[in-house]
């Protein structure tokens, strides 16, 4: 993941919430800017799996952008940014397991038409009942 680093634009923004007057004055929260679509790091289908995982952290120009304010240091939250990337292509690397049919099994299929037959007997008595005396 070294070679990402030198594509990432961080930016340094004011984070919202309790602090005081630290909260006004210092710009610990992490805005990170990855270019996806122009990355020479990643291969095609990686990008592809990248951007459907980043969901509506992804701009229209291809650049995810992920926002780190969980900790009160500009120092921690830049790793939680870099970490959360990190993992974001760590999953978007792994390639999905292909999907075999399957067909369900003879027997399967007639349980499956018994317990239909059964249920439907079932149904079939219900209700008021004749009198025999009609």
């Amino acid at each position: 993941m070294k070679s990402l680093e030198n594509e990432l634009q961080l930016e340094y923004i004011r984070a919202g919430g309790p602090g005081g007057q630290n909260v006004n004055k210092v710009a610990t929260a992490v805005q990170l800017r990855f270019d996806v679509t122009n990355s020479p790091s990643l291969a095609e289908d990686v990008k592809m799996r990248l951007i459907k995982l980043a969901g509506k952290r992804m701009t229209d120009a291809g650049v995810l952008i992920i926002e780190a304010r969980k900790f009160r240091t500009q120092e921690k939250n830049r790793e939680d940014a870099i970490e959360r990337l990190n993992d974001l292509v760590k999953k978007a690397s792994e390639k999905p397991k292909p999907r075999h049919k399957t067909k369900p099994t003879k027997s399967s299929k007639e349980e499956r038409l018994k317990e239909k037959k059964k249920r439907g007997e079932t149904k079939k008595n219900r209700g008021s009942s004749k009198s025999i005396f009609e």
